[in-house]
């Protein structure tokens, strides 16, 4: 019985003095026991992945979206396939004929969120089953980017995209303000829902009627 309680009384000390290297290794004092590290919390990106069409001619520069629709820019034409793959606040990466391309919305430009901006802009239907519906000559004008006297508001949105949102004017103010491109603006009026005149630079009205 004295012999078990001696090795009984042995192993205690050999436990705490174990239990204090443990501790000094883990970087806190003997016989402090150190909490676990608390869980990060990492912002993540909204996963928005949707296929759908362009609704409008969609400017493009690079590898970046124009959130303005430049005119002088190339564009997507209407009806391309478009599959959305992140919406992250101001920002979205879509991907057209297997190319990424990045959006970032600048409220200088639009009212719009990525995700507000891509809702009005990538839709389920195509919109080439209307366009065939259109006169030959609206229907060319519109697969160029450009105008004709005469157009829709609807037509006009295909070839060009939305207007510029300007304080206090929605889609039905009697003028639309496009922009040409950073530092050129011009308007398009309408007369009964008909485009009527395009003003703006001689140079830049030129480029936008279709002829």
């Amino acid at each position: 019985m004295v012999l078990k309680a001696c090795l009984t009384c042995l192993r205690l000390p050999l436990a705490a003095g174990l239990l204090a290297v443990l501790a000094a290794c883990a970087g806190g004092p003997p016989g402090e026991i150190k909490p676990e590290p608390a869980a990060v919390s990492v912002a993540r990106p909204t996963t928005l992945v949707r296929s759908g069409f362009a609704c409008c001619n969609l400017r493009y520069g690079g590898d970046q979206l124009s959130s303005a629709n430049y005119a002088e820019l190339p564009f997507i034409p209407l009806g391309t396939p478009i599959l959305i793959r992140l919406v992250d606040g101001p920002r979205a990466v879509v991907e057209v004929n297997g190319k990424q391309l990045s959006l970032r919305t600048d409220p200088a430009q639009t009212r719009d969120t990525a995700a507000q901006w891509l809702e009005r802009m990538v839709v389920v239907d195509d919109p080439r089953r209307k366009l065939e519906s259109f006169p030959a000559g609206v229907r060319l004008a519109i697969l160029s980017g450009r105008l004709s006297k005469g157009m829709t508001r609807e037509q006009v949105i295909m070839a060009l995209g939305y207007p510029h949102a300007d304080a206090g004017k929605g889609l039905d103010s009697p003028s639309w303000r496009y922009w040409w491109s950073s530092f050129e603006s011009f308007y398009v009026h309408w007369s009964r829902d008909k485009l009527s005149k395009i003003s703006g630079t001689t140079e830049t009205v030129n480029k936008l009627i279709y002829k």
